[in-house]
């Protein structure tokens, strides 16, 4: 499971539509959510959200990063020129979180419900090996951590619905009682059904007789994304504030959502010289904890994964990514490219090599020219077939290779590479 933080524009549209059924109001509030970045213009913003000219708005950064109360940076209860003014003073800015520096770069405006402290509510699912659990509080808001006794939490486990029995655990609200139950089991549904890991409303409160989800924080699984797009539409899943994409680890990002298989890649150091193409994410971690391990953590240029079967194409296009970021400069010492991986349970080996071989062939001159050693370990569904045929294939291209079957520890190739041993 890959656990991707989305953001509060994102999670909100979901949250309204799915509960729309149940919450009439909920259709109109998942159309008055406007999301601001660098390129929008005030015309094409008003012209798509005609609901701005006439609203009371609250604004805020919506880059992964909570707290905004306490550092300032929410506009509340505002028209739309006040609060484009203040968007438009805090873009491209640099606002240090903790202890992470990073650009606001995305807001999102939505009309502003007026309430009183005293009327914040705290809810917030999160998964557990065995269960769900479900926090819940009368006392929400900015300082619901300083009253975390007050929070009441209710576990679930996996193979159970959430039920009546389980929401009679809640403290009675005068009035809220019915709303508040239908509330929960809605967001648990929508937990659930919608593949997410971590769901966080804080605070919310009401209009009326619905709720108004006035904050909220979500982490879903991306590898549920097949299973989940009749709810997720068009999710977006972003960089963590203070970091950037390269554009290497985007295109590998467009391709892992092209396919049922997982394609990863962080590029780490550019004029490192070990390189890794492992396949499977445990694998991975144990091959960069192996390069650490005998001191060579300076050197990783990379961190990444290729599994769940991709095809001859995608793992080319993968092997090619990685190949034409380790041409692009020299190192006297030479480079190592680890090819690695342990016993795959269904993935064709032979088949995802014949991609990698595909992508040693277009750059097989410059493999050569910046000295670049090729390690490989792998095991699985057709491994002798694909471990005969990158070797013959290599050594026929004059490629300096040592190929290896699941006879051998699977990081012994490291230390073979990195520091010589036969």
């Amino acid at each position: 499971m890959a656990v991707k933080g989305i953001r509060e524009y994102d999670g909100k549209k979901v949250l309204f539509n799915y509960l729309s059924n149940e919450f009439s109001g909920f259709s109109k509030r998942a159309k008055m959510l406007a999301l601001v970045n660098p390129t929008t213009t005030k015309k094409d913003l008003l012209k798509k959200h005609p609901w701005l000219k006439t609203a009371k708005l609250v604004a805020k950064p919506d880059q992964l990063f909570g707290k905004r109360g306490k550092h300032g940076l929410l506009s509340i209860n505002k028209d739309f020129e006040t609060t484009w003014k203040w968007i438009q003073s805090k873009m491209n800015t640099t606002q240090k979180i903790v202890k992470t520096s990073g650009k606001l770069t995305h807001f999102l405006i939505e009309p502003c419900t007026p309430h009183r402290d005293n009327e914040e509510m705290y809810v917030a699912i999160k998964s557990n090996r065995d269960s769900d659990t479900i926090y819940f509080s009368l006392h929400g808001g900015i300082f619901v951590e300083e009253n975390w006794d007050k929070v009441l939490e209710i576990k679930i486990p996996v193979l159970e619905e959430l039920s009546a029995e389980h929401l009679t655990k809640l403290p009675k609200v005068k009035g809220r009682d019915t709303e508040i139950r239908k509330f929960l089991k809605g967001l648990f549904n929508l937990y659930r059904e919608g593949g997410f890991s971590y769901l966080e409303i804080n605070p919310f409160t009401f209009e009326g007789n619905e709720p108004v989800a006035l904050d909220l924080v979500a982490k879903v699984d991306d590898t549920s994304m097949f299973e989940t797009n009749h709810i997720w539409k068009d999710l977006q899943f972003p960089a963590s504030f203070g970091t950037s994409m390269e554009k290497e680890e985007q295109f590998i990002k467009e391709l892992d959502e092209q396919t049922g298989s997982s394609l990863k890649l962080t590029v780490l150091n550019r004029k490192g010289r070990v390189w890794t193409m492992v396949a499977g994410g445990g694998a991975s971690v144990i091959y960069a904890d192996t390069v650490s391990d005998l001191g060579f953590a300076k050197e990783l240029a990379n961190y990444g994964e290729y599994s769940g079967n991709p095809s001859t194409e995608h793992t080319y296009l993968y092997a090619k990514t990685l190949l034409k970021m380790m041409t692009v400069e020299k190192n006297s010492k030479g480079k190592v490219l680890l090819i690695g991986g342990g016993i795959a349970n269904f993935t064709d080996v032979a088949k995802t090599f014949t991609g990698i071989i595909q992508a040693l062939e277009e750059f097989k001159t410059k493999i050569k020219a910046h000295k670049i050693k090729i390690f490989v370990r792998r095991g699985g569904p057709n491994y002798k077939e694909g471990l005969v045929k990158i070797e013959k294939a290599a050594n026929k291209m004059g490629i300096d290779i040592k190929v290896f079957g699941p006879e051998t520890h699977m990081t012994r190739i490291v230390s073979m590479a990195l520091k010589g041993d036969k």
